[in-house]
């Protein structure tokens, strides 16, 4: 991986003004210092993605998305951090140093870049051949399943030819050995045949990465033959379980969701029909890979798979693994129909519209197909039936979330919530996984919960001003230091904050670059944007302040009062003073301006 010194990151951020980025994306209008918009990782009609100059950071007030200009060209973009860098130095005509790799690398990423210059010399080829005398057979076979030329345009759609080394004379031409093209998966070479493609006579699908570029294929045999679809082997660039179909268009969407699809044919034809969401996995099961993949760009899948015992099968695997990733999964009910594809022919996008908005819980999905299994009107069964779903039950570990799923099953299935209940705590108890809990406890956790999250804010809210009031600093470092954050990426936040304060020169934008990890850039980010409730006067908001310093004082004192040895007497006597100090705050007078 590419390593770029401190220095030269902070020269190629600064010299990419982040309104300027973005708004090549996103349509920003100006309020006052800062610029918003429509946000581009999620739906709303709100506008509330903030671009601050000042700071030189986005954030959305409304899903959390937030960093400096590097975070959001690897959100937007999918980027890593050395594409991110590679995109903005080039943007700023800034010549990045050239990194020295080992040879074995440098042959490894050349071939890397071979590989994808002879998918897109196959691609193209294959979609020119469609569109010639030879492909009119794939053409046609396009236009019966009701796909218009643009919609074959948008996805690359081809023809690979009958002869079967027709592509291997054609990637020959232009210069490639039989080495590289036996490593592209394309081709095949034996001794007896020599080189012969792996699709020919087939309609073709090219398979696109999040970037566009063609890292492998699908083809559909035309007439009759085995097998019906064929997709690419793995390579060096096609991994199959870290790729989904039409990702490259579906990452885009401003669509609330991700409908995953079975096949290639179905995620055509509802981009087709608007449904821009749509993508497919691979010819390969559905994994965590691909869930995770997802989860980078929504917070629900739809599953959209056919309606026959198979799609049931994929879905109710599916879900778990969607699940584990914290994606929250519905089913799309596409009955009387087989597919989606099969479904907007005959009833069009509007009433598959309906059926998206009438998507099942999964959860409810699972236990609909599980009830199939028991003859519900013999009492044995239905005792059955009732057991597993309690010991399915049993796998929401809040207590509120499965007294909702309770609810929700006992009203369908007329069942008693508190036979039910009784049931799952019973199961529960047996195995360890639930204890009963009283409301007084409940009660309890939930206050320290709250408290929790009220602490957070108020140390949000101290980071937050330290950067917005240029002399707040000054009138509070004495009192509040790093140390006094007693959450880790708080502290180490606040300590890069105090830093340039000392220096004179706050940058929060730089703050955000020195922390490694995309999900801490967006915490730090948050740091910085917190928001208050609106106050009429400047006394109410230096009030606020005040208040704010003691929570946060009392807090830290408490926390470390708890963490302190028996031996250190350097950190009670420190611990002595601050509460002294705390005593003494409760007079004085802080003002913000």
């Amino acid at each position: 991986m590419a390593y770029y010194s401190d220095e030269l990151i902070e020269e190629v951020r600064s010299r990419n003004d982040i309104v300027d980025v973005i708004s090549g994306y996103v349509r920003l209008t100006k309020k006052g210092s800062t610029y918003f918009g429509l946000c581009p990782f999620h739906n709303e009609k709100t506008g509330s993605f903030s671009v601050s100059p000042n700071k030189q950071m986005y954030y959305c007030f409304g899903c959390g998305a937030g960093g400096n200009v590097f975070t959001f060209l690897m959100q937007y973009e999918n980027f890593s951090f050395p594409e991110a860098m590679e995109a903005l130095a080039e943007r700023a005509g800034i010549e990045l140093p050239k990194q020295e790799m080992s040879a074995q690398a440098k042959k490894e990423a050349d071939k890397r870049q071979i590989l994808l210059e002879i998918n897109k010399a196959a691609g193209k080829y294959y979609y020119m051949l469609l569109r010639s005398e030879h492909g009119k057979q794939a053409y046609e076979y396009f236009k019966k399943r009701e796909l218009s030329d643009a919609t074959m345009q948008k996805f690359g759609l081809g023809y690979s030819d009958k002869y079967s080394d027709d592509l291997y004379r054609y990637l020959r031409k232009l210069g490639y050995d039989d080495a590289i093209l036996k490593e592209s998966g394309l081709v095949s070479i034996d001794e007896v045949r020599g080189g012969h493609d792996k699709f020919w006579n087939r309609a073709m699908f090219p398979i696109m990465d999040v970037h566009n570029k063609v890292i492998g294929f699908g083809g559909r045999v035309m007439g009759d033959g085995e097998p019906k679809y064929l997709n690419s082997p793995e390579t060096k660039i096609f991994d199959k379980s870290r790729n989904l179909y039409a990702l490259n268009f579906a990452r885009q969407t401003k669509k609330p969701q991700m409908l995953l699809c079975e096949g290639y044919m179905d995620v055509i034809a509802l981009h087709q029909a608007g449904f821009d969401n749509a993508v497919a996995s691979l010819g390969t099961a559905f994994t965590s890979g691909h869930a995770s993949l997802l989860k980078r760009y929504t917070k629900e899948v739809y599953l959209t798979f056919d309606s026959d015992g198979a799609g049931i099968k994929a879905a109710l695997r599916a879900i778990p693994i969607l699940k584990e990733v914290g994606l929250t999964a519905k089913v799309i009910n596409m009955k009387p129909y087989k597919d989606p594809d099969e479904f907007i022919k005959a009833l069009g996008a509007e009433e598959y519209q309906k059926r998206i908005d009438a998507a099942e819980n999964s959860f409810m999905f699972e236990i609909r197909i599980l009830e199939q299994k028991y003859d519900m009107k013999d009492p044995e069964g239905k005792t059955a039936f009732q057991t597993e779903v309690a010991k399915k039950l049993l796998d929401f570990t809040t207590e509120l979330e499965r007294n909702n799923y309770m609810e929700a099953v006992a009203d369908k299935y007329h069942m008693s919530f508190e036979a039910l209940r009784n049931l799952v705590n019973q199961l529960g108890t047996q195995g360890g996984l639930v204890k009963e809990r009283t409301p007084l406890k409940s009660g309890l956790n939930e206050k320290k919960h709250k408290k929790e999250d009220g602490m957070k804010q108020s140390q949000k809210l101290l980071l937050t001003w330290l950067i917005e009031y240029d002399n707040l600093y000054d009138k509070i470092k004495d009192i509040i230091t790093p140390e006094d954050f007693t959450e880790d990426i708080f502290r180490k936040a606040a300590e890069l904050l105090y830093e340039q304060k000392k220096s004179g020169t706050v940058n929060p934008a730089q703050i955000i670059s020195l922390f490694a990890e995309e999900e801490e850039q967006r915490e730090v980010a948050e740091l910085f944007h917190a928001r208050i409730h609106e106050v009429d006067s400047a006394a109410e908001r230096d009030k606020a302040l005040k208040e704010t310093i003691l929570r946060v004082k009392d807090n830290s004192i408490s926390y470390r009062s708890a963490h302190l040895e028996p031996t250190d007497m350097q950190g009670l006597q420190q611990l002595v003073a601050d509460k002294r100090t705390l005593q003494n705050m409760e007079k004085m007078h802080i003002s913000i301006d």
